[in-house]
């Protein structure tokens, strides 16, 4: 835990993992979250409760940004996303975490942002996308335990 930083038991993510445990570091963990139309959607969470990438010290924001883009490398190798989307908000959870979102042309929001307005028309195409990236989720998530440092 980061010096000065103590748990908040009314955080969500001080008393929970915020999704399925991928990895884990001393510092750091990496889930998979639960986004039915984004069977890939992947959060980056320092472990300590902080709120602000600031609050950190350099070495630690430069080891958090190198997990999250080892994250979004391993996305883009694996599943081969249009575009890859980076957000760290913390508005709703104000606990440092970052959001990996491999997103495509024919996603349920696609240019929107995942929490922004679904398009209309596309639940064919979103039904095949889903089972599309889902198939290829094994993969992505050996692929990405293969490249964190584990145990960091």
């Amino acid at each position: 835990m980061a010096a000065g930083a103590t748990p908040d038991r009314s955080c969500a993510l001080c008393a929970g993992e915020g999704g399925t445990l991928l990895a884990r570091a001393r510092n750091w963990r990496v889930v998979l979250a639960d986004e039915p139309d984004y069977p890939a959607f992947t959060r980056v969470i320092w472990n300590a409760h902080v709120a602000e990438m600031s609050e950190l010290g350099a070495a630690d924001r430069a080891e958090l940004m190198h997990v999250v883009l080892t994250v979004e490398e391993t996305q883009r190798a694996v599943l081969v996303p249009d575009k890859v989307n980076l957000a760290s908000f913390g508005n709703v959870v104000p606990h440092l975490h970052w959001h990996v979102v491999a997103r495509w042309r024919d996603d349920r929001h696609f240019p929107e942002p995942v929490w922004g307005r679904a398009a209309v028309g596309r639940d064919a195409a979103v039904e095949a996308r889903r089972n599309r990236v889902a198939a290829r989720l094994p993969s992505y998530l050996d692929a990405l335990r293969r490249r964190l440092p584990a145990g960091a």
